[in-house]
């Protein structure tokens, strides 16, 4: 493997990664040129890198890959999950010399630089993904510039906690969509499903998609009167970034459609069905990110391998009188699911839809079309 100062082509230039606190990982500049600032974050995924870049929900993030060997299988159309990339950086240990892959339509790095996205390579990512283990998710600055301009930058971003990131990676306009998994497109529809986008996921349609729905999408400002005027038989609220607390229009639309018809919450969508029952959320120290999360689901005693990322999590005890808890993580034992059966609404912390990631938790999808019935 070649060390990233020997690559081939123009030599790369030092650029350094900054922590609020002051910490300071050297490497060399990847991707496009430039500096970019957000919450550092890690996410724990052996594969799957296109998908993380593509993630509505790490608008904002400096995304840290635990794998050390980045970029072996190149980059594809088919496993984008929205239209660009979101994160504000990306970090890795290491990339891969060669494209391999026969879906492979480009590299890596070329990905980066056409998207605009400033990254490093040559970072040790096992010390740092210890130090965020240990002194929580912190807003840190990543470029070429001086180490003591980063630092100032790092220090004088604000932090996720109370900021609405979803305009950024919601949709502008209402739209359809007609694609299912792997590309199929299934010719009956029997249920009309009203996606409300914070920052969603195209997986997440393609699987309601090949369950037999007729799938459209509104922009997450939408009116409770705008979602009932489309007569849906059923409303999904989809993942986004941020902190679910500052999205108060979207918690209030969704507390002005409980009981009226079967609702889906995935992630952020999870955390704001929660406030508008009642309940209260709370920023994670870490938060969990990766496709390799244990879940247990309560009623059953299953245990799912799932696909994971947030920052922000449910207090249960906020909500224990007005609904049930599902599922719980079996690392740290925080809420997973709830359902409000009485109001026809249930959600989930974690994605169903996966991509990347194990399937375990697809059933989900089948459950939201048994409510719809």
């Amino acid at each position: 493997m070649l060390r990233p100062e020997e690559k081939s082509g123009p030599s790369r230039p030092r650029a350094h990664l900054v922590l609020a606190d002051g910490t300071v990982f050297e490497g060399w500049a990847f991707g496009a040129r430039g500096t970019a600032v957000g919450e550092l974050v890690f996410t724990t995924g052996m594969t799957g890198y296109q998908e993380v870049l593509t993630d509505p929900s790490y608008a904002g993030q400096i995304v840290v890959m635990t794998a050390p060997h980045i970029g072996n299988t190149g980059v594809n159309e088919e496993d984008e999950e929205s239209i660009r990339p979101a994160l504000s950086a990306f970090v890795i240990h290491a990339e891969s010399p060669i494209v391999s892959n026969w879906r492979a339509k480009g590299s890596l790095e070329d990905y980066l630089i056409a998207h605009g996205i400033v990254g490093i390579v040559g970072v040790d990512t096992r010390t740092l993904t210890r130090h965020i283990r240990d002194w929580g998710a912190q807003m840190a600055a990543l470029g070429t510039e001086g180490v003591e301009c980063l630092l100032e930058r790092a220090r004088n971003a604000p932090p996720i906690s109370g900021q609405d990131l979803t305009p950024k990676v919601r949709a502008k306009e209402p739209y359809e969509w007609t694609e299912g998994l792997f590309g199929r497109t299934p010719k009956k529809r029997r249920f009309h499903v009203v996606v409300l986008d914070f920052g969603v996921k195209r997986n997440i349609l393609r699987h309601l998609v090949d369950r037999g729905c007729h799938v459209t999408v509104l922009p997450g400002d939408a009116k409770a009167k705008d979602v009932l005027a489309l007569r849906p038989h059923g409303i999904l609220i989809s993942n986004g970034p941020g902190d679910p607390a500052a999205v108060e229009y979207g918690i209030e639309c969704i507390r002005s459609l409980l009981g009226e018809k079967p609702i889906f919450g995935i992630c952020l969508g999870h955390q704001m069905l929660a406030i508008a029952l009642g309940g209260r959320t709370y920023k994670m120290k870490f938060g969990h990110r990766g496709i390799n999360h244990p879940v247990k689901h309560l009623r059953t005693g299953r245990i799912e391998i799932t696909t994971q990322n947030h920052g922000f999590a449910v207090d249960f005890k906020s909500l224990e009188d007005r609904c049930t808890l599902t599922h719980v993580h079996l690392n740290d034992g925080t809420c997973m699911g709830i359902e409000a059966r009485e109001l026809k609404a249930f959600s989930v912390q974690y994605h169903p839809e996966a991509s990347a990631g194990p399937h375990d938790s697809a059933y989900l999808f089948d459950a939201f079309v048994s409510a719809l019935e």
